[in-house]
């Protein structure tokens, strides 16, 4: 089924009265949002791109709470994706007080995860907003995501964007080793011992793996299957879309659970998210296609560490 997005026909927001922002505020906002070689012009500035339907595969790492027998358990999932975005019509307008009104513009969205071959894993509406630069505080443009997960937990993760030609990004590495609350992740050799649902050579109750395509290189690096996805591709150009809900460095943004999981069954305290928005040119001189690229952390707090769920996921416009 395609995932839907939609608003009802004559939707649009209008401020009451409308924002009146002031020529320079606006003139400044319009050539910080929109640089001229960025791809988009108009007022969904770096998320200009996103409306439409994407579709593609990805891995899922997750730590889960367990009871009887140990307090964790490893699911390793290959999955499908869809995104389906929705331009929302109209500003959408933010009073101030600080300084003056100021509209941002944006886009919905709904977003279906599965297992390959298995049930579905994840469902997400939200909302991802373009926001110009600001006085009070002191900010420089931003985008920030709004989301809603059916597990009880709500995020909004802000932070910046740049836009950047030729290609491909340089994808860090990362890892889902398990630390303490506050502190840092041991090495991976280490974590192998302390944690042997890492090595998938130690048979264990403990772990459920899609199947023998997982290798333990994406366990140990889930951001490899990004990198092997982009591998020798050339790449035209790319917009970097890095938020978290930290308040750092922008000062915004947080994650609220229900009390089922904020009393320390899975508390979700921290989400920091990286997008690629990617300009590939096509085969035998076709059109050039679009790709999303992500890859998530999310914290889970509980029983007195910090448990890492990454998901990783390389889609195409359709």
């Amino acid at each position: 089924m395609t995932p839907t997005a939609s608003l009802d026909p004559g939707f649009a927001f209008e401020g009451i009265p409308p924002v009146q922002e002031p020529p320079a505020t606006a003139a400044v906002a319009q050539a910080t949002a929109n640089p001229p070689s960025a791809p988009g012009s108009g007022p969904l500035g770096p998320l200009a791109q996103l409306p439409g339907t994407w579709k593609g595969t990805g891995f899922n790492a997750i730590w889960r709470p367990h009871q009887p027998g140990q307090d964790r358990f490893l699911e390793l999932n290959l999955t499908v994706e869809s995104i389906a975005f929705s331009a929302i019509p109209g500003n959408i307008p933010n009073r101030g007080l600080l300084m003056h009104d100021i509209n941002m513009h944006g886009v919905t969205y709904m977003q279906q995860i599965s297992e390959k071959n298995g049930p579905g894993l994840h469902i997400e509406p939200g909302i991802w907003a373009h926001v110009p630069p600001t006085s009070g505080p002191q900010e420089p443009q931003t985008v920030v995501r709004m989301a809603s997960i059916p597990h009880g937990t709500t995020i909004l993760a802000q932070g910046t964007s740049q836009f950047l030609q030729g290609g491909p990004p340089n994808i860090p590495d990362n890892d889902i080793i398990p630390f303490p609350i506050g502190g840092q992740p041991e090495p991976f050799a280490q974590a192998e011992n302390d944690f042997p649902e890492l090595n998938l050579a130690h048979n264990t109750q403990f772990r459920h793996v899609t199947d023998n395509t997982i290798t333990q290189a994406m366990v140990k690096n889930p951001n490899s299957v990004l990198q092997a996805a982009i591998q020798g591709k050339p790449m035209t150009n790319r917009t970097f879309l890095q938020i978290t809900s930290k308040h750092q460095p922008i000062k915004g943004g947080g994650t609220s659970n229900t009390a089922f999981l904020a009393a320390g069954n899975a508390d979700a305290i921290e989400v920091d998210a990286t997008f690629w928005i990617q300009k590939l040119p096509g085969s035998g001189g076709g059109p050039d296609i679009l790709q999303l690229q992500y890859t998530q952390l999310v914290i889970l707090n509980f029983n007195g560490l910090s448990w890492p769920h990454v998901t990783v996921a390389t889609l195409r416009k359709q």
